[in-house]
C-alpha cells in the first residue's frame, strides 16, 4: 500500500492547516482512501473505483484525466501548491 500525507490550507479558513492522507493500492483509479485531522480531530473515508467513475461522468471529463488530476490535487504536493484549492464543510 502506497501513502501520500500533505499540508493544505482551505480556502473556506486560510488561516487553519489541515493534513490530509491519501492511501491507495495499484493507482488512484481503482479506489483510495482518505484522512483528514486539523490535529485535534481526524476523519476517514473511502473513495470507491465506482465513485470516481461516477464523479468523472457528473463533470463530463475523460475519467483518466480525472484520476490524473486527483493524483496532482492529493499527491503531488508542491509539485501541484497554489494550484488547488480546499473547501472544508
Amino acid at each position: 500500500m502506497e501513502k501520500a500525507l500533505n499540508r493544505i490550507h482551505p480556502v473556506s479558513d486560510p488561516e487553519a492547516t489541515y493534513f490530509v492522507q491519501v492511501s491507495w493500492e495499484k493507482d488512484l483509479g481503482t479506489g483510495f482512501g482518505l484522512l483528514l485531522s486539523d490535529c485535534q480531530c481526524a476523519w476517514t473515508g473511502t473513495v470507491s473505483e465506482s465513485d470516481i467513475s461516477r464523479e468523472a461522468a457528473d463533470i463530463e471529463m475523460d475519467r483518466e484525466k480525472y484520476v490524473e488530476e486527483l493524483r496532482k490535487a492529493l499527491i503531488a504536493g508542491e509539485e501541484s501548491a497554489g494550484r488547488y484549492n480546499f473547501v472544508i464543510s
